[in-house]
């Protein structure tokens, strides 16, 4: 965990770290501009210093993010360590998250489960968690977690569109960017 007092860190998690975890890094990055969040991304298989793949770039800026200056890097317990979220892709990068920093297992959720369990938490709870941004991240899994049982199971993996058709690249979109735009709304109320 990062220390109280500096920003709080959010970390995506995908594959190849080029296609869904850079899209969710850019957008919330672009959601919580201006706070005490910095938001990271890698991947378990990580194309090291290749850039956004291209079918995504034009999904992202058409969000109102920027993939300029992208570079991917491979998941690593250096990388992942001081994570105050992880938000991961798919189940397996979760597990894979976990298996590289256990102490992580508290703190990593996929994406669309997160969004899912938020929908549970009372927004008042979540302010008073902390004052600032950074303070409701590092509160977020405890809260998330509390209510795990009135959430119930639900689809949690975002779809690979690597090396698929535009259309698949829209329908990976489709699924990280709303869940985005839950988790950044909740931070931020």
């Amino acid at each position: 965990m990062t220390s109280p007092d500096g920003p709080a860190l959010v970390l995506a998690v995908c594959t190849g770290n080029i296609c869904r975890s850079p899209a969710v890094e850019r957008l919330l990055a672009a959601r919580l501009a201006g706070t005490d969040v910095v938001v990271a991304s890698a991947g378990t298989r990580g194309v090291v210093g290749a850039p956004v793949s291209a079918p995504m770039v034009p999904l992202v800026e058409a969000a109102g993010a920027s993939a300029d200056g992208f570079v991917a890097r491979r998941l690593t317990a250096g990388v992942a360590r001081d994570a105050d979220l992880v938000l991961a892709l798919t189940r397996s990068h979760r597990a894979a998250v976990v298996e590289t920093v256990p102490a992580l297992v508290r703190r990593t959720f996929t994406l669309l489960e997160l969004a899912r369990l938020l929908e549970h938490v009372d927004p008042d709870e979540l302010r008073a968690a902390g004052d600032t941004v950074g303070a409701r991240v590092r509160a977020l899994p405890r809260l998330v977690t509390a209510v795990r049982h009135l959430a119930g199971r639900g689809e949690d993996d975002v779809v690979d569109p690597y090396g698929g058709s535009a259309a698949l690249y829209r329908e990976s979109f489709g699924q990280l960017a709303p869940a985005v735009e839950s988790v950044a709304a909740a931070l931020r109320a």
